[in-house]
């Protein structure tokens, strides 16, 4: 039987986003900027020759064919030989529901890993676009780099963001997104900015963070602990916050000292994913690991 290969999905931080207008069919517009970790979930997968797709390990609350990794592999089935199929496990290391994109980013190494594993040779822009028929953060994780995003998040141009270090808390609360996208109190018309301008500095909120703040006080309680330490910001439309500091010390200290009944930790912000690594160890015939 084949082995087992092992693959990053690291986990993102949206270090600002805003919302510019919704689009005829309701799909909101916006702008943010994809900062990758270098921690995040590993995805395990074993080809097959008989053409059926397995997962191997629990998500709580999602059903087998509900699950993004398997339905990022059925929609490359159709580009991989008849009888491709793969056994899927996923190690869970990214908080469901904490806006750092962990079912996104699974998703996406399931689509750029099996494309090698079986042989599909897609293009890096043909599995942007099947991904984000799943969702509109997975091309960020197929292209694999730090980027600026707009449209729904598919239209990206990488940056190369500064070396920083960031503690991100969990505050243990599941925020689901869909309903934050209907409410009312939500800003929906924000003044688009530019690259330039965020890289001096000047935007740095995030459109979903008093919706959030006012809806789940774990959320709030989380970001008034790290007002001190530096400036925290909410992740996307989830329940973890972060903010960055100046050394890995500084970082481990301050996820060390979280208040009990929270997790946190310190990643370091990477611009190039950890998932090409892998590949080019692949490529060279090599087993990739995370």
């Amino acid at each position: 039987m084949t082995a087992w290969s092992a693959w990053p999905a690291p986990a993102k931080l949206n270090l600002f986003l805003q919302i510019t207008g919704r689009r005829a069919d309701g799909y909101h517009l916006l702008q943010t900027v994809f900062q990758l970790l270098d921690r995040g979930d590993t995805v395990r997968l074993r080809p097959r020759g008989d053409g059926r797709i397995e997962r191997h390990s629990e998500l709580a609350g999602v059903a087998p064919e509900q699950d993004l990794v398997v339905r990022a592999a059925q929609r490359l089935k159709p580009y991989a030989p008849a009888s491709a199929g793969a056994d899927i496990a996923v190690d869970k290391r990214i908080p469901m529901g904490g806006g750092l994109g962990g079912g996104s980013s699974d998703a996406a190494t399931v689509l750029v890993a099996l494309n090698r594993l079986w042989g599909c040779g897609l293009a890096t822009a043909d599995l942007a676009e099947i991904g984000l028929g799943l969702g509109a953060d997975v091309p960020v994780f197929v292209h694999g780099r730090s980027a600026w995003a707009e449209g729904v998040g598919e239209r990206l141009t990488p940056l190369d963001l500064p070396p920083r270090w960031y503690v991100v808390v969990d505050p243990r609360t599941t925020v689901p997104t869909g309903p934050l996208f209907q409410a009312p109190e939500l800003t929906r018309d924000a003044r688009p900015t530019t690259i330039p301008r965020f890289l001096a500095g000047a935007e740095t909120s995030n459109a979903f963070e008093p919706v959030v703040s006012a809806r789940y006080p774990a959320v709030a309680a989380a970001l008034n602990w790290l007002a001190p330490h530096g400036r925290p910001r909410l992740s996307g439309s989830g329940s973890c916050v972060f903010t960055d500091v100046a050394t890995e010390a500084e970082a481990e200290a301050l996820a060390a000292a979280c208040p009990q009944g929270w997790s946190a930790w310190a990643a370091c912000g990477v611009n190039r994913s950890p998932l090409l690594a892998a590949l080019e160890c692949f490529a060279a015939g090599a087993s990739p690991s995370w």
